[in-house]
């Protein structure tokens, strides 16, 4: 199957060796190299189950190369490659896409923040991406995960959730349930920000976990990738989910909660990094919903874990009998961690604005 769909892009197989990487939960991926070790690419798999709409996201990403390469052409933008017949999405079957991307030599990724200096330059490049698409018309680019970031109808998921869960789940997650509740004025002011319309729409990523960031060899952010979830959104989605994922040690996989914790320095370097490249155009209520977006995004995480659970674990799967509760479980409590740090966190922000 991946020789036909090599072929398609001018490549024999045969001449190449062919490495599945990483163990991405949505889309599959795979390093595809020849016998000189100089010739790479990187075959992707779009999940259509995820992605309903596969060509909306190659069009977004036709756009945006466009718009990148006309306005600010010095920017590394890595583009899918055109087949024989100029397509950059090959369908395989119904259910089955894909896409071949140039491999950028000498740049590395990062799976887990080690340290504030990668914090602050993932933080910078998601940043610049976003003030470089400051003039790009928002309105061309389609919504290829509608109502991702949507906290609303995700707190509304979670009562419906609740409200159909058997009896054994309720009781087992109630803990959970009451932090759901009780957080439940996070939820008020993200209805708020939409009733109001107090930020302005932005060409954002919505999914800036450190992975997503090219590397250079010494350190230094190159450009962002993984762009199927570049859509219109709030920029306290990027903001908000390199919160969540960057300033604790620990993954959301983690069992032992004593082992979360929030680093300030790591705050410290995600809101230099960001601020540096978008203080400059961020509107005063963005700026004063900053620290917002860590509760906005983490709150919203431990809702969807919840919900999975009292669903059984019908979207995100189990690896283990109350998988998705340990999930929730912390989540809420990397969120009042978060809590008991705001006013630390605030006071860094006015410093750096």
């Amino acid at each position: 199957m991946l020789t036909d769909i090599l072929k398609t892009f001018n490549l024999d197989a045969s001449q190449y060796t062919i490495q599945q990487l990483g163990t991405g939960l949505i889309n599959r991926t795979w390093k595809i190299t020849d016998a000189s070790n100089e010739d790479k690419f990187i075959l992707q798999q779009v999940n259509k189950n995820v992605f309903k709409s596969p060509q909306h996201i190659a069009e977004n990403i036709k756009k945006i190369g466009q718009y990148l390469a006309e306005y600010h052409p010095y920017y590394l933008f890595i583009a899918p490659l055109p087949t024989l017949t100029g397509e950059t999405l090959v369908s395989y079957s119904d259910k089955e896409y894909y896409r071949l991307v140039p491999f950028v030599k000498n740049a590395v990724t990062v799976t887990t923040v080690q340290t504030p200096d990668e914090s602050f330059e993932a933080a910078s490049q998601f940043g610049s991406f976003t003030l470089l698409l400051t003039g790009f018309n928002i309105k061309e680019l389609h919504y290829t995960l509608p109502g991702f970031h949507d906290l609303g109808a995700r707190f509304m998921q979670f009562q419906q959730a609740l409200n159909a869960a058997n009896t054994g789940r309720v009781k087992s997650a109630q803990e959970c349930i009451d932090k759901a509740l009780t957080h439940r004025d996070i939820v008020k002011t993200y209805e708020d920000i939409l009733a109001e319309k107090l930020i302005p729409l932005r060409v954002t990523h919505h999914d800036t976990k450190i992975s997503n960031v090219l590397f250079d060899e010494q350190g230094k952010g190159i450009c962002v990738i993984d762009l199927d979830t570049v859509m219109p959104g709030y920029y306290i989605s990027d903001v908000g989910d390199m919160m969540r994922t960057y300033l604790s040690p620990v993954n959301e996989e983690e069992k032992d909660l004593d082992k979360i914790e929030v680093h300030e320095d790591f705050f410290r370097a995600i809101a230099n990094g960001y601020l540096e490249q978008m203080g400059g155009i961020l509107t005063d209520a963005e700026k004063n919903l900053f620290v917002y977006s860590g509760k906005f995004m983490i709150y919203m995480q431990a809702l969807r874990f919840l919900t999975d659970y009292l669903n059984n674990d019908i979207y995100y799967g189990a690896a283990y009998p109350g998988h998705n509760l340990v999930r929730a479980k912390n989540q809420f409590t990397l969120l009042e961690k978060y809590l008991e740090a705001e006013n630390k966190f605030q006071q860094i922000v006015d410093t750096c604005i």
